[in-house]
């Protein structure tokens, strides 16, 4: 193994810190007749979605939040899930849920995002909500961008005036996170590149970063040769790819983590980097949403 002198971001270090941090908001709360309660919604039986949800309800048996579950027949019509989001959205006691991705192929997860109450989606995905992030004015931030912003904070990382590129489009990372970091404040204020797989030598656009953020779902995309000399790397990516070993597999970044290490001044991990970082901070949102219900306030880490 190559000798590293980046600086390692250890997310589950971070993480745990913003958990800690939670509890005395939640004890406020729940003091005042209003635990924070976070439902999780899962439609058929996809295994890595079924470890995601059991995952999210032991991080909240350990904060003090009430957690709640829905399991959904994955051959029910789309209207089965529907009328469970009903339901959600009419219960006092559920201040934030999520519907876990993917849905069967049967149902319009575009429509499924759009039933969500918004003062109840913890994601950050309702059009409403994502409109209020554009604009400045977000309800919840979307809790993977968000763990990235706690990331680079943790790690002393200046993104006033600093250049970020992002690799990666999507809804839930790519864009938000790129909104986010333009936005007027102190831990925006960057100028922002954001590259997709349309994107023109790459590499050029990467290397000329002071921090990349690889969010592009591609196993080992990034590699130390476009990486510049001293920058920050986050890696979003989790990608599950052939390994010889009981597993039979082994989680890799986007970002070829050795010779990234070599010429970044900091880089997240594989696992344990950003994953842990997103599973904390939808129990941040889950502890505004019902702050901001309950009308009591808390002060958030």
């Amino acid at each position: 193994m190559t000798d590293i002198d980046a600086e390692i971001i250890d997310g589950n270090a971070v993480a745990s810190e913003i958990r800690d941090d939670l509890t005395d908001a939640i004890e406020t709360l729940a003091d005042a007749g209003a635990r924070p309660g976070l439902a999780t919604v899962l439609m058929g039986d996809d295994p890595a979605s079924e470890t995601y949800v059991n995952m999210k309800q032991r991080d909240c048996e350990e904060v003090g939040i009430e957690s709640y579950h829905v399991d959904v027949d994955g051959d029910a019509p789309a209207e089965e899930l529907y009328d469970e989001i009903a339901t959600l959205n009419e219960d006092d006691d559920v201040h934030g849920y999520i519907v876990q991705a993917p849905v069967p192929d049967h149902v319009d997860y575009r429509e499924v995002i759009r039933r969500v109450d918004p003062a109840k989606d913890v994601d950050g995905f309702h059009p409403e909500n994502v409109g209020r992030l554009v604009a400045g004015d977000a309800r919840f931030r979307p809790c993977t961008p968000h763990g990235v912003q706690k990331l680079l904070e943790a790690a002393g990382v200046e993104t006033e005036g600093a250049d970020v590129t992002i690799v990666g489009r999507s809804d839930i990372v790519g864009k938000p996170l790129a909104n986010l970091l333009i936005q007027k404040a102190d831990d925006g204020n960057a100028t922002v590149t954001v590259c997709h797989s349309r994107t023109e030598d790459l590499a050029e656009k990467t290397r000329s970063a002071d921090v990349v953020v690889a969010a592009a779902g591609a196993p080992e995309l990034v590699d130390g040769s476009m990486i510049g000399e001293g920058a920050v790397v986050i890696d979003v990516g989790v990608n599950r790819v052939d390994a010889d070993n009981e597993k039979g597999y082994e989680l890799v970044g986007d970002v070829e983590f050795e010779s990234a290490a070599e010429k970044a001044s900091a880089i997240t991990p594989v696992p344990g980097g950003v994953g842990p970082m997103t599973r904390a901070m939808l129990l941040y949102n889950t502890v505004k949403a019902a702050s901001l219900q309950e009308g009591v306030d808390v002060e958030l880490p």
